[in-house]
């Protein structure tokens, strides 16, 4: 085995929630009257913590806005959130993983509240031996989330691989030292991922779940 320990992102990686996404931030935007940001400038901060998403897809926030955006945003993406489907193969390969004995762990922009209750609608949680979420450590790119990790499953760097489908992910990754695979269904064109030089950039859960089984 390669790579012990596998670590997801979430949102674009595991769930197909990127649209949904995109357009929570956009309708909060509407709400209180913002510069609404194209498609382009919101799904390129899916995966950052919310306050570091916000302040760059809504150039020159004013601080006495962000509780307003953050609650907006937040109402607007709990009414869709029941109804956010897993991308198609993610239970198998998961189950296939953690039966080979691999770590799983999950390193998300989400708050550690927001994994939590997705982890419960979709029954993933058992899958998972560890977590870091934006509110307990510092946020994508930063390599602190890997760190974290690594230390509490007791992983070296070089026998732990990074999956996401974002910049921001496998800036992580290589800022963390760690290998890294793209996957290109979520919010980063595959341009913008193979640029980073990934081990791999898949198109697919079920290309992905081939690539680990022939590769970590």
């Amino acid at each position: 085995m390669r790579y012990p320990l596998l670590v997801f992102d979430w949102d674009g990686t595991l769930i197909d929630s990127a649209r949904t996404i995109v357009a929570c931030i956009q309708a909060a935007c509407r709400d209180l009257g913002l510069a609404v940001p194209d498609d382009a400038r919101a799904s390129h901060v899916i995966g950052l913590g919310l306050k570091d998403a916000l302040s760059y897809a809504i150039p020159g926030l004013p601080a006495d806005e962000y509780v307003r955006v953050v609650e907006s945003y937040r109402r607007h993406f709990l009414a869709r959130d029941p109804e956010i489907p897993l991308f198609p193969g993610t239970r198998a390969m998961l189950s296939g993983l953690r039966d080979r004995g691999h770590h799983l762990a999950i390193a998300t922009g989400k708050s550690r509240a927001g994994l939590a209750r997705a982890l419960d609608r979709t029954g993933l949680q058992p899958f998972f031996a560890a977590s870091r979420c934006a509110d307990q450590c510092a946020s994508k790119p930063a390599p602190d989330m890997l760190y974290e990790l690594m230390d509490e499953l007791d992983v070296e760097a070089a026998n732990t691989l990074m999956i996401g489908d974002t910049v921001h992910d496998l800036q992580m990754a290589a800022a963390a030292g760690v290998s890294a695979v793209g996957v290109s269904h979520g919010a980063h064109p595959k341009s913008d991922l193979i640029a980073l030089v990934p081990l791999a950039c898949v198109e697919s859960t079920d290309e992905l779940t081939l690539w680990l089984s022939q590769n970590a």
